[in-house]
């Protein structure tokens, strides 16, 4: 537990033992930073500032939607940031917040084991540097909790830029009629981007309506810090938008995918539907020939037998059965003609 006091001299960090004595001072602004929520530092939390066992255990469990609760000196918040993972997967990193008359505690919530813990301390550590760097004054709790959301949101904006650029990429291969990319793999990849870009898209949203309700509601902010409050909302829904348009970009490219390999699929069927016709109509042809030709064959094998038949050795004999043969191939091919098979 990281126990700040911020005047006007600079931040001073100052041992947790001396916390209650510091809270007392209406003059001072605390800041409590807790990596996480367990043990000797959940009792600080009970004991020294009082809050609700609801809202510690909030601080201790992980929380898959932020929260607002608003109590007679303090509200108390859950947000989420985003942090990519392996396979499209996005980490919902936690940070809760007590936002009081002149502190402000802010607890890092677990984490799932395969994220780097640095993570979840990004936006603290950021504002941190700037209060010992002095670029950074605040003068109330509600000031210095909207330098650190400020800085969870800058970190959303950037990783949709970051969206935008990948989405861009796999636009370019859909477009490019000459890749070899499997498709397989590249739908993949673009619903990967669409899958992210969900899940900012809802944790944008979560907060804003997370600072839209205290806008409405809160009692204990100072009324100049009512628009900072606001600021926050705004900037949250613009994150959203942000999102929104993005995911529509990535869902058009989709589309715009998958239609294309289906028309390139319907041409493919429709030509292998003509050679298929093509065939048939060249087997019929073939068939018709074949059986006109087998009359002369049949005939001329019925007088290959070594068996006497009627009109044997007789020109008249040969005569018939040429005419024979002649008449039959002339009605099988006026017959096929007719079906149009020749």
């Amino acid at each position: 537990m990281d126990v700040h006091v911020i005047t006007n001299a600079g931040v001073q960090r100052q041992p947790v033992e001396q916390l209650k004595s510091l809270l007392e001072d209406p003059e001072a602004l605390i800041w409590v930073d807790l990596p996480l929520c367990r043990g000797a530092d959940a009792a600080v939390l009970s004991e020294v500032f009082g809050f609700h066992d609801l809202a510690i255990r909030d601080c201790a469990e992980r929380n898959h939607i932020s929260k607002i609760h608003f109590y007679d000196d303090h509200v108390f918040t859950v947000l989420h940031a985003p942090e990519l993972g392996a396979g499209g997967h996005v980490h919902y990193v936690e940070l809760d917040q007590f936002i009081g008359p002149n502190y402000l505690v802010t607890v890092h919530g677990p984490l799932n084991p395969v994220v780097n813990p640095d993570v979840a301390f990004a936006d603290t550590r950021h504002v941190l540097h700037r209060l010992e760097a002095e670029e950074l004054r605040p003068a109330t709790p509600m000031e210095l909790s909207h330098a650190i959301v400020t800085a969870l949101a800058r970190r959303e904006i950037d990783l949709l830029a970051l969206l935008a650029r990948e989405s861009g990429r796999l636009e370019q291969r859909v477009t490019d009629t000459g890749h070899t990319d499997d498709p397989e793999q590249l739908l993949e990849e673009l619903f990967e981007v669409g899958h992210q870009l969900l899940a900012i898209r809802t944790m944008a949203t979560h907060s804003a309506e997370t600072y839209s309700g205290m806008a409405r509601r809160v009692r204990s902010v100072p009324e100049a810090d009512k628009p900072l409050i606001a600021q926050l909302a705004d900037r949250f829904q613009m994150v959203r938008s942000m999102a929104d348009g993005q995911r529509d970009f990535v869902h058009g490219v989709i589309e715009f995918y998958q239609t294309r390999t289906s028309t390139h699929l319907t041409i493919a069927a429709e030509n292998l539907a003509n050679l298929t016709v093509q065939q048939n109509d060249d087997m019929r042809r073939i068939t018709a020939w074949v059986a006109i030709i087998a009359i002369p064959t049949a005939v001329t094998g019925f007088f290959g037998m070594n068996v006497a038949y009627p009109g044997f050795g007789q020109r008249t004999a040969f005569v018939v059965s040429v005419m024979v043969m002649i008449v039959a191939a002339v009605v099988l091919f006026t017959v096929f003609k007719i079906k149009h098979w020749l």
